[in-house]
């Protein structure tokens, strides 16, 4: 069911995302996209419309159906890529089908009487609270791990999961916090909350940012874990990278 918005409607919807933004996500360094640039809407703020209209009874938006909207005001878009980094990136607590098992959102949906559609689909989750995790402009180098926690909304930087509640990667589990090294390597740039899930998967392996993404490996025996034709292609990159240097 796609939705026509009229300019009326859109700036309703903006103003309304407007008034969310500054008493609830401003704090938390979460940016809000400018409605127009000169005569035109710019795609961020169009696509924020989209998936709020009609908040908080809102529905998940399929990325065609999406696009198809952006794509009535910026006729050259092919593909709509915007929803997919406003979330870690950008704090806002949207949630892309195509990122794994999102057993809490997809109830949430089916709660309020939408059909959880087949295809990818984007889903505004709240207006109230910035993406989990997210935390822009809040240090994370307290040596108080409760307070750590707190600032990341008691919730894994990495996936998500609440502490206390099913593990989204293993809704089996109970979600348990720990506390991660950013760098395993360099302790002293400290720490972010991990569920059990994520800290054994990724514990020593990699370097962190402090939303919890991969930004580099840790320990080169990593490579190890690759199957023979992936640490083939790595050696023939470095031989060449250090053959070069020695020239």
């Amino acid at each position: 069911m796609d939705i026509f918005l009229s300019d009326k409607e859109i700036e309703k919807t903006y103003k309304m995302i407007e008034e969310y933004h500054r008493k609830y996500l401003e704090k938390y360094g979460v940016h809000l996209p400018p409605l127009k640039r000169g005569s035109k809407y710019t795609k961020d703020a169009l696509v924020l419309v989209y998936l709020a209209y009609n908040y908080p009874n809102n529905r998940p938006i399929t990325k065609k159906e999406l696009t198809e909207f952006i794509r009535s005001f910026y006729s050259d878009i092919t593909d709509v890529q915007q929803a997919r980094h406003f979330g870690r990136q950008k704090g806002w607590y949207i949630v892309s089908s195509a990122r794994g098992n999102h057993t809490e959102i997809i109830d949430l949906i089916r709660k309020k009487g939408f059909k959880v559609p087949e295809d990818d689909f984007y889903y505004l989750v709240s207006l109230e609270e910035p993406y989990p995790g997210y935390k822009k402009r809040i240090g994370i180098d307290t040596k108080d791990f409760e307070k750590l926690k707190k600032l990341y909304g008691y919730r894994c930087a990495t996936c998500g999961s609440e502490e206390n509640k099913p593990n989204l990667k293993n809704p089996q589990r109970i979600t348990k916090l720990q506390k991660a090294h950013i760098n395993p390597r360099k302790p002293e740039e400290g720490f972010i909350p991990q569920c059990e899930e994520c800290n054994r998967a990724y514990r020593d392996w990699f370097v962190f940012d402090k939303e919890g993404k991969v930004r580099t490996i840790a320990n080169p025996k990593v490579v190890l874990r690759a199957d023979k034709e992936v640490q083939r292609e790595i050696y023939e990159l470095l031989k060449k990278k250090f053959a070069k240097k020695n020239e």
